[in-house]
Parts: structure tokens; sequence; C-alpha cells
């Protein structure tokens, strides 16, 4: 098999390719995040309705409960209203960017390269380096010892 970013081969079971360090693990997501979409959408209803029920809920046991004047009942509806609203507000809009990501993400194919084939070194205009001074006294004098 082949890294499909760099096209160096590797062998299974590697979980990052080790020339480039791609990830190699299969993506087990969706194309289509609808598990999620689902999740905010039921969240959305839920809360709705829920605040629903406690606004008018709140209302009536603030009103005939405590006996509170009309003025005071309307403040609580309308911070509840407030905060349920941008509530919804913002599950929605998480909504949309999830539906927005999966449309705008083109799937590309993977593109299967061969491996990189290894060409002899260019010709170097440059002369071959000299040899090390050590080395010839090293020879020499192993050809002397043995020479007593």
């Amino acid at each position: 098999m082949y890294c499909s970013n760099c096209g160096t081969p590797f062998t299974t079971g590697l979980s990052f390719c080790n020339r480039c360090g791609a990830d190699l693990r299969e993506r087990t997501e969706s194309k289509h995040p609808t598990a999620a979409i689902t999740a905010l959408l039921t969240a959305i209803t839920i809360l709705g309705l829920g605040g629903l029920g406690i606004m008018l809920g709140g209302s009536l046991v603030l009103r005939n409960g405590a006996g509170l004047p009309y003025d005071l009942v309307a403040v609580f509806m309308l911070f509840t209203f407030l905060i349920v609203g941008m509530t919804e507000i913002m599950l929605i809009r998480n909504v949309s960017r999830l539906i927005g990501a999966s449309e705008k993400k083109p799937q590309l194919p993977t593109v299967q390269r061969p491996p990189l084939e290894l060409r002899p070194p260019a010709a170097s205009t440059y002369a071959e380096p000299m040899g090390s001074v050590t080395d010839n006294t090293t020879r020499t004098l192993e050809y002397a010892r043995r020479e007593k």
C-alpha cells in the first residue's frame, strides 16, 4: 500500500506515514453529520417547548401563588423569553454551520501514487576530495611494524 499524501510505500497496520507523517487510519466519519443535526433539532424543540412551559407556568404561579403584580410577572416573562430565544438562536446557528460545512466539503478521490524511483546521482562538477593524511600514515606504520 502507498501513502495517499506522499506516495511512499508502507506496511499495513501503521497509523502514520514514516516519511510525511500523514494519518493512515481509515476515517469513520460519515459524509453528512445527520446525527449531530438531528440532536440539535431535538434540543431546539425540547428547549422551545420547555421554555414556553416555564414562561407560562411560572407566570401563573407568580401571579396566583405569590400574588405579585402584573408588572413583575411581565418582567419575568420577558426575561424568560429572552433567555430561551437567545439559546434557540445559538442552536439554530450551530445547525446551519453543520449543514453548511457538510455541503462545502468536496470529497476528493484518493490518488494512489507510484513509489518514488531512486535515480543515480547527477555528475558533479567538483573535483574528487583528497584522501586523508592519516590514512597513508596509518598504513605506513603498519607495514613498518611487520617488516621488523
